[in-house]
């Protein structure tokens, strides 16, 4: 199991090397620059500006002053701001965007394993058609489409919560549903499939016969089983809950670091774009590192053919 988590500790690493060495060629590798405008700066003012942000120094030297300034927690000054650094503004978005997908996150689960146990326990009948509907449209609707749908219909029409802003806990429910509900959608189709499966087997079957009731089946074996696919999953949800929440706070102005990412790209501001990359990219590669040990941790069989240990 050490071995285990040490080569996946290695390869989070570089895969976070990866990630911001590719958004730094990325980024420098459009065409214009931050300061780059619909009337043209004097070129006495470019000059200093670029001297001021170390643009006029080569593209390698930037990376490697970049490098630097990250190993050392310091994600540089934002372009667009004089008085806050990207540290700052991610210091203040960052947890609105995690309460955000928190929220979301307890809706996706809960919303999603009920629905899963319900349908596969009622296969082929009304809950399970009914159940799969909403499965159907929670995949198909995207967020940047079922967030205006949401607000047009519980705020404008019914006037039940308010339209967007984030102050209270009632400004928090219909984006957590438009960031919850895709998620939702997955887990629960792999639950009722997972289940359907489970359900077939012979241990389930061998239980019954035994005389334990369909509940004690459900409850000690089937959902436990289950599970299992979700914990795979769970990791990657998790992180796109976190860090796919860009258009959902740009619709509803909620003031993370979601909405920030979308206008640092707008504004060109380098160090906020990269930021924001290396946070959610971190953020990413850290919940699927742990995944990947709560799953060998969990799944008996991982235990047994030693894959924990590969």
């Amino acid at each position: 199991m050490l071995r285990f988590i040490i080569k996946r500790g290695i390869n989070a690493l570089l895969t976070i090397w990866v990630i911001v060495t590719f958004t730094f060629i990325l980024m420098h590798s459009v065409p214009g620059g931050p300061f780059t405008r619909e009337r043209p700066v004097p070129p006495a003012v470019m000059e200093n500006l670029n001297r001021h942000y170390h643009l006029d120094e080569s593209v390698f030297q930037q990376y490697i002053d970049y490098l630097g300034d990250m190993l050392k927690g310091d994600l540089g000054p934002s372009m667009v701001s004089e008085s806050r650094d990207v540290n700052m503004k991610l210091r203040d978005g960052m947890p609105v965007t995690i309460q955000l997908g928190l929220q979301a996150l307890v809706v996706a689960i809960v919303g999603g394993l009920f629905l899963g146990i319900i349908t596969a326990l009622n296969h082929n009948k009304w809950p399970d058609h009914s159940g799969s509907m909403i499965a159907v449209l929670g995949a198909a609707i995207p967020s940047f489409v079922l967030g205006p749908l949401l607000i047009q219909i519980f705020a404008m029409n019914l006037k039940w919560l308010p339209v967007a802003t984030w102050q209270t806990w009632q400004h928090t429910i219909l984006p957590t549903f438009a960031l919850g509900l895709l998620p939702m959608a997955q887990i629960t189709r792999m639950m009722r499939s997972s289940m359907l499966d489970v359900l077939s087997q012979d241990y389930i079957k061998t239980a019954r016969a035994k005389g334990l009731s369909r509940f004690m089946v459900v409850m000690r074996h089937t959902i436990r089983n289950s599970m299992l696919p979700i914990v795979t999953i769970a990791g990657p949800i998790i992180a796109n809950l976190l860090t796919g929440s860009f258009v959902v706070e740009k619709i509803f102005s909620i003031p993370g670091a979601g909405k920030l990412a979308v206008e640092s790209i707008g504004n060109r501001d380098y160090p906020m774009i990269l930021g924001t990359t290396i946070i959610y990219g971190v953020l990413f590669v850290v919940l699927s590192f742990f995944t990947d040990i709560v799953y060998t941790w969990i799944d008996p069989r991982m235990k047994l053919s030693g894959k924990g240990e590969r």
